[in-house]
């Protein structure tokens, strides 16, 4: 039997149009002589549909477009594709199974029901889904094949794999026990760095220990702040991938469990960078094409963060698509106009001077009628952002384009960010980048030729808020700083390790936790992000903004 892997792009609560694109990616796997087409988790609903699972409409929208799409397989073909079902009314639950349905013969032959449902890190779905009895996990035949089909998480329970196992069922296992020929993966597993890996090195392990190939049907596409980066690929009993998918793009890939052809190694992109560039890339151009967007607008500081942000937004939307506005001050230097403008001219895309000086002294005399004595220190500097964020907001308003808010991930952690000012816009495309990396990205995006200029990376960060100013006067080195950014917030160290690991003297190891905490109710405010590390801020990590953490013991 030949087996198509349908790796699409499935837009939240476009059920109809997701149909389309089902219907689609079934013709074309059917002419090119596949017996049977899976397609990705909840394909039909899109991923994740998060409280439209609460809507009644919408899940009867999905069963609804269930049947319309079953009338394909009429051919004598089969598709076996996620979507959301409805309980019996009887039944004891949320109501709503995160599930998968064979259509073969013009019908629904076959149910399939998710039996484990994450609740950590991006995952929320136990508030909306109800678990599959596990007496209903069973193989399915099709065609003399004996399928056993699961859903995502559900072959995230391997005991050969895991040290430590999240549920006391493993539904993969069950099916094998019970005899299957082939395990099917229909997924939605979102990307961040060495995700691609670890699925791989994951389902190794089940395909060796099952005994039987295992297909990995893997969503694509950016959803908020989620990446979906395909990268399907089987894997057989001997450690051998024999069908694989790019990633980042949509695309059809087969197998044939007859004759597999030889063992290949499944793409990967060459380096951390450039899988940060394709996550981001592909994350922009999916949140402007499913938000309704289509132009852009960013502050250009002559900084590595705003080049950076800029060059990412050209390569997700084109240069037309995006316009900068540099808005020098009293305290920026001509390198930093002339470094924006060399920008602009390298990416291709129109800029506008706007100097703030004049709003800037208006505000300080308007302000001075309010105390005594002149305006100062973080108060200046933040009128100075905030007026920024006025006139983007004002561009955006006139213009309909989406301002892109340009921090990356270290100043997000310890608020050195304004609200209101360079927080301002509708996505912030790098606040999942720490600094270090952001330099990383912008180093290889000149790999070939310069994109960002070069003074742009080499001069030390500032945010020209005051005379001579640099971010060191205000943070750790940057590599110092990430360096405890990654214990705290990816790593989960505690502060006594965090101390102990020699990464910085604990008085700065002690200020950078104590900033990270507090600035919590600035990262409430924020844009959403696209999330690229395993622990991006949003969804997938939730901290209290009132909140006393006497597990630090500060010494003051």
């Amino acid at each position: 039997m030949r087996v198509a892997l349908a790796q699409i792009n499935a837009t939240v609560g476009a059920v109809r149009g997701n149909r389309a694109r089902l219907e689609e990616a079934y013709a074309e796997a059917r002419a090119a002589g596949a017996d049977l087409v899976a397609a990705p988790e909840l394909a039909l609903s899109g991923y994740p549909p998060r409280d439209l699972a609460e809507r009644p409409a919408f899940v009867s929208a999905c069963e609804e477009q269930l049947e319309v799409l079953a009338a394909i397989t009429s051919d004598g073909g089969g598709l076996l594709v996620g979507t959301m079902e409805a309980a019996s009314p009887d039944s004891v639950g949320k109501g709503v199974y995160n599930g998968a349905a064979l259509l073969a013969e013009g019908r629904v032959v076959a149910r399939f029901r998710k039996s484990l449902l994450p609740t950590y890190d991006v995952f929320d779905e136990a508030r909306y889904f109800q678990p599959a009895d596990p007496d209903t996990v069973v193989p399915v035949t099709f065609q003399g094949v004996r399928l056993g089909v699961t859903i995502c998480e559900d072959v995230w329970n391997d005991a050969d794999f895991w040290p430590h196992r999240m549920y006391d069922f493993d539904p993969a296992q069950r099916l094998v026990d019970l005899g299957v020929d082939v395990i099917v993966n229909l997924s939605a597993s979102p990307f961040h760095l060495g995700k691609q890996d670890l699925r791989r090195r994951m389902l190794t392990t089940l395909a060796a220990s099952a005994g039987v190939p295992v297909l990995h049907c893997n969503l694509v596409g950016g959803n908020d702040d989620l990446v979906f980066d395909g990268a399907s690929f089987a894997v057989w009993p001997d450690g051998g991938v024999r069908g694989r998918a790019p990633a980042f793009v949509e695309a059809l890939t087969t197998i044939d469990l007859d004759a597999p052809g030889l063992p290949e190694e499944p793409p990967m992109p060459s380096c951390a960078e450039e899988a940060a560039v394709d996550a981001i890339t592909l994350g922009v151009r999916d949140y402007f094409a499913k938000c309704g967007f289509s132009k852009a607008v960013i502050g250009l500081s002559g900084g590595i963060d705003s080049a950076l942000t800029a060059a990412l937004a050209v390569r997700a939307l084109g240069a037309d698509a995006v316009t900068g506005i540099t808005m020098p001050s009293r305290y920026s230097s001509d390198g930093s106009v002339d470094d924006s403008r060399d920008l602009a001219r390298n990416l291709g895309i129109d800029v506008h001077t706007v100097a703030i000086e004049p709003v800037h002294t208006a505000m300080t005399k308007l302000l001075g009628g309010l105390w005594e004595g002149p305006t100062t220190g973080i108060t200046d500097q933040n009128i100075q952002a905030r007026v920024r964020g006025n006139i983007l907001m004002a561009w955006s308003n006139r213009n309909g384009a989406l301002v892109l808010s340009t921090g990356n991930k270290s100043e997000l952690a310890v608020g050195y960010c304004t609200l209101y000012g360079d927080m301002a816009g509708g996505l912030a495309v790098i606040s999942d980048l720490p600094k270090t990396f952001v330099y990383r990205v912008a180093c290889w995006l000149n790999r070939d030729g310069e994109v960002i200029p070069e003074p742009t990376i080499t001069k030390p960060p500032s945010a020209e808020l005051a005379p001579d100013q640099k971010d060191t006067d205000s943070l750790p080195e940057y590599d110092v700083l990430d360096a405890i950014l990654a214990g705290y917030l990816e790593e989960g160290r505690s502060l006594a390790e965090l101390r102990a690991s020699g990464v910085a003297d604990s008085a700065t190891v002690d200020r950078v936790v104590r900033l990270v905490d507090r600035n919590e109710y600035k990262r409430r405010q924020a844009a959403p992000g696209i999330r690229v590390t395993c622990k991006a801020f949003g969804p997938g990590r939730r901290f209290p903004v009132a909140a006393r953490l006497e597990h630090h013991p500060f010494e003051d």
